[in-house]
């Protein structure tokens, strides 16, 4: 098999034909949903389409417990990916991470997975992670002084799509579907330990960094994980909600390609907030897209950055 000569270096690598996008949120969520899953260094692979730019795109997932990581884009005709997204029907409009069908497995089967000809397989580089820079911003001490805190929202909530367009507009955050000229004002500080922001304006201290990708499950179990280990001096870390995730968007994109300060990590892409979709779904704020999205949990995962607020 050509193409795992070209990735993986190992000899049990098989492609999984019956994985999707929405089995793996399932099975990878503790220890495997599934009994084959029975290791943390277990890993297997599957190909789906990445509908979230413009034109999407067929992709090799490499996946296991809390790992997600895609591998390599394979070139394959352009035509039959779109016309795969869309057999998606009226679900490709929110769900943008899709399994393969019928004519893509057997377009695989014979132009990569049985070929020795390599070239239509482009590797995806694993980046480093480098200790993150200052963040330019001033200290708590010098930083000016807020004429009025604004409190958002913090509880739990289900919301439909028409609530958080309407939490949107109330606080006019910068959302780049709903309120692209919004201009939410923040200040944010250095809270001088390399490891968190606080802004003045709303009163919550930031994770500069974040979680892993993983289930909403295994989300809830690292949140007590960090408060048992007293980050940053802190226990009382948590899921943000809608409208504090939403607080954290900026109306341009920072150098690492988000509508986010740079002075947060660009390593987790979109973040879980604390809130369920009316009727169904999970919500997440995106800072790639500068957005909230919903997802019934066909995404492979997702990221957190925990947030907590200060005491007055």
């Amino acid at each position: 098999m050509g193409l795992f000569k070209k990735l993986v270096q190992t000899e049990i690598a098989a492609i999984d034909w019956e994985m999707t996008p929405e089995y793996t949120f399932g099975t990878f969520e503790s220890w495997g949903g599934r009994e084959r899953v029975r290791s943390k260094n277990e890993r297997i692979y599957y190909f789906f389409i990445d509908a979230w730019d413009e034109e999407p795109k067929l992709c090799l997932m490499e996946r296991g417990i809390k790992h997600a990581r895609v591998i390599a884009e394979i070139l394959a005709p352009p035509e039959m990916v779109r016309r795969c997204v869309d057999e998606q029907g009226k679900v490709a409009r929110f769900e943008r991470t899709h399994p393969i069908n019928e004519e893509l497995k057997q377009w695989l089967l014979a132009q990569v997975v049985e070929s020795e000809d390599d070239s239509k397989v482009i590797p995806l580089l694993e980046t480093s992670r480098a200790p993150m820079a200052g963040t330019g911003l001033p200290g708590r001490d010098a930083a000016p002084a807020v004429p009025e805190r604004v409190v958002l929202p913090h509880e739990p909530a289900e919301m439909s799509e028409e609530d958080v367009t309407a939490l949107v507009l109330r606080f006019n955050f910068v959302e780049q579907e709903r309120n692209p000229e919004g201009s939410f004002a923040k200040v944010l500080v250095d809270n001088n330990d390399g490891l968190t922001v606080s802004d003045r304006v709303t009163g919550l201290m930031w994770q500069r960094g974040g979680t892993d990708i993983m289930s909403h499950r295994s989300m809830r179990r690292e949140i007590e994980r960090i408060n048992g280990t007293g980050f940053a001096g802190f226990s009382d870390w948590r899921l943000p909600s809608m409208a504090e995730a939403l607080s954290l968007l900026e109306r341009e994109q920072s150098a690492a390609g988000q509508y986010l300060h740079g002075c947060f990590s660009g390593e987790q892409p979109f973040v879980f907030v604390d809130a369920t979709r009316k009727p169904g779904g999970q919500w997440f704020v995106d800072f790639k897209q500068g957005r909230a999205f919903w997802s019934s949990g066909t995404i492979p995962g997702g990221f957190g950055r925990l947030c907590r607020r200060e005491k007055d």
